[in-house]
């Protein structure tokens, strides 16, 4: 469902119109604002989301939000999901999973997570429905909030899941890396990566943030992404000033629907951007609205 939402949006028919957002600098938070329209779907989706990052402080989740369904001939709501963010969370670790199927070696067997909110949990969760993953190491700012996952994530997959000191440990010792975090300043260092390496960064959807350095995607044999006019925009590659690696960034659905090839060993560094697409979010709507019956 996902796939065919990122083979879509490289056949360039997908009408898709920019992020809005609303910054709440006094609260630390954001409002955005997604859309997309696929010929030939039925329905389409607005989804608004929320993040206000002091939240956890308050005993409250980060995200929140809603997906409205429209029918795609009448402009007819069909469904309001008040999901509370639900919907986008699995729908971002879906595309995480179809990052790490088409652009990691095959024979990963250790995952990093850089982060230790909701989002960090989908992700290992949908990166074990495509790789073997034999152990997990995960980095968050928060050592009690680090403990947590690992309590709750070793229970929940089995696997066992360590809390290491700093994030380039994460790094230095996975085979894949997935950074779940709102970072305003790089997080990851060129100087980490090792051959065989696949990094997802999802973290940055907005101007203001990055997780990885410059020099992350100068040494990545590989780049690929959502959607590049977007990530130019709002992902990872906004902080990047040279054209060949934008030139030669390579989109998901482009491997998805045309079968382009991404990784061609197991040596390669590859590094995946999302910055998450209201294609994504009509996916996910249509395919909640089919589980209930719509």
């Amino acid at each position: 469902m996902i796939e065919e939402a990122f083979t879509a949006l490289a056949s360039r028919q997908v009408i898709m119109p920019e992020i809005m957002r609303i910054d709440i600098s006094e609260f630390n938070g954001e409002v955005d604002i997604k859309s997309a329209y696929i010929p030939g779907y039925e329905s389409f989706c607005v989804k608004l989301s929320t993040g206000f990052f002091d939240n956890p402080k308050k005993g409250l989740p980060t995200s929140n939000g809603m997906m409205i369904l429209i029918d795609s001939e009448t402009g007819e709501i069909r469904k309001i999901f008040v999901d509370q963010g639900l919907l986008t969370d699995l729908r971002t670790a879906a595309a995480g999973a179809v990052a790490a199927k088409h652009v990691s070696k095959e024979n990963s067997v250790s995952a990093g997570i850089i982060g230790t909110g909701s989002q960090a949990r989908y992700q290992l969760e949908a990166l074990t429905i495509v790789r073997s993953l034999k152990n997990v190491r995960v980095w968050g700012r928060s050592l009690e909030k680090a403990e947590k996952f690992k309590e709750e994530m070793e229970e929940k997959l089995g696997l066992p899941v360590t809390v290491t000191a700093t994030a380039e440990e994460v790094v230095r010792k996975s085979d894949i890396v997935v950074t779940t975090t709102p970072a305003s300043e790089p997080i990851v260092q060129a100087e980490w990566l090792h051959l065989g390496l696949h990094i997802t960064a999802m973290g940055s959807d907005a101007e203001h943030k990055q997780e990885l350095s410059e020099e992350v995607l100068a040494t990545a044999d590989v780049v690929t992404c959502d959607s590049l006019l977007q990530s130019r925009r709002l992902g990872e590659l906004r902080a990047c000033n040279d054209n060949n690696i934008i030139e030669n960034t390579i989109e998901l659905g482009e491997i998805t629907g045309k079968g382009v090839v991404a990784r061609r060993n197991e040596e390669q560094i590859t590094v995946t951007d999302l910055s998450g697409t209201g294609a994504q979010d009509t996916a996910i709507a249509r395919y909640a609205n089919q589980i209930i019956g719509g």
